[in-house]
C-alpha cells in the first residue's frame, strides 16, 4: 500500500516526541527561541514560490509544518492545549466561515466568499474589519492586506482612473512637502504616495510585492555584473566615477537578464 499523509503525519510526530525528549537542542527550545527561525523559514518559503521552484516550495512546506508541530508539542507540555484541538479549532472555523458550502447561504463569486468572510469574523467578535491584520507584517504587505479587508466593506475606488488621480495628488502633496523641508512632513507624504501605488496596483492585478522583489533581484543582477565588468578592467567600483559607473550601468541595462 502507497505511503498516505496521514502515515507521514504521524511519523512527524513520533520524530517530534522523540528528539524532544532525547535531543539537547530540541529540548531547549521554546516558542520565543522558535519565533525567528519560523519567520526566516516563512521567508524561504516565499523566495521559493517567487522563484516557481516547486522541489523547494515540498521542502520549505516539510520545514514550516515541523515548526508547527514543534509549537503544538510545546503547547501541550505547557498546558495550553493539543495538536488536535489546534487542528480541530481551524476545521471548524473553515465550516463556519464557507456557509455557502457547508449552509444554505447563497455567493454569486469570489467577491461575495471574501465578504461573508468578514461579516462572519465581525460576529465572532472582532471589533474591526481590519482586526484579523497583523501588526509585524511587513509594510508593504500590510498595505495590500488594509485595502484587501476594507475593500468588503464597500470602502474602494469605482475604477483605476480614480485611483491613479489618488496616486498624482499624494506625489503633488509630496513636492510640496520636500519644497517645504519639513522632514516629518516629506515621511508622512511619502507613506501617502507608497500606500497609494499599492492601491494602484491592487487595481491593476499586480502583485505590489511582487513587482517590488522583481525589481530588487534585478538591481542584484545588474549591479553585481557591474562588480564584475569592473574587475575585469582591473577597478572596483568605489575607484570609478559616478559617469563610468552609469555608463557601464546602462550598458548592462540592455543586455538580457
Amino acid at each position: 500500500m502507497p505511503v498516505t499523509a496521514s502515515d507521514e503525519f504521524m511519523r512527524l510526530i513520533k520524530i517530534m516526541d522523540e528528539l524532544r525528549e532525547k535531543c539537547p537542542w530540541d529540548r531547549k527550545q521554546t516558542i520565543h527561541t522558535l519565533r525567528h527561525l519560523t519567520i526566516e523559514e516563512t521567508y524561504e518559503l516565499v523566495d521559493a514560490i517567487s522563484a516557481n521552484d516547486w522541489q523547494g516550495i515540498k521542502e520549505e512546506l516539510g520545514d514550516l509544518l515541523l515548526h508547527l508541530v514543534f509549537y503544538a508539542k510545546i503547547g501541550s507540555e505547557q498546558g495550553q492545549f493539543t495538536l488536535a484541538e489546534a487542528i480541530s479549532g481551524v476545521c471548524e472555523k473553515l465550516i463556519v466561515r464557507h456557509p455557502h458550502i457547508y449552509g444554505d447561504v447563497k455567493v454569486e463569486n469570489e467577491e461575495d466568499v471574501k465578504q461573508n468572510w468578514e461579516k462572519i469574523k465581525l460576529k465572532e467578535g472582532k471589533k474591526s474589519v481590519l482586526g484579523g491584520v497583523p501588526k509585524s507584517l511587513p509594510s508593504m504587505v500590510k498595505a495590500i492586506r488594509l485595502q484587501e479587508k476594507s475593500k468588503q466593506v464597500g470602502f474602494e475606488w469605482d475604477n483605476t482612473q480614480q485611483v491613479w488621480d489618488k496616486v498624482t495628488e499624494e506625489l503633488n502633496e509630496l513636492d510640496e512637502a520636500v519644497r517645504s523641508g519639513d522632514k516629518d512632513k516629506m515621511e508622512d507624504e511619502l507613506g501617502d504616495v507608497f500606500f497609494s501605488l499599492v492601491n494602484f496596483a491592487r487595481f491593476l492585478q499586480v502583485d505590489a510585492e511582487n513587482a517590488l522583489e522583481r525589481t530588487n533581484k534585478k538591481f542584484i543582477d545588474r549591479f553585481t555584473r557591474m562588480e564584475k565588468e569592473a574587475a575585469l578592467q582591473d577597478k572596483f567600483l568605489h575607484d570609478m566615477s559616478l559617469e563610468e559607473m552609469d555608463a557601464l550601468w546602462n550598458r548592462i541595462k540592455k543586455e538580457p537578464l
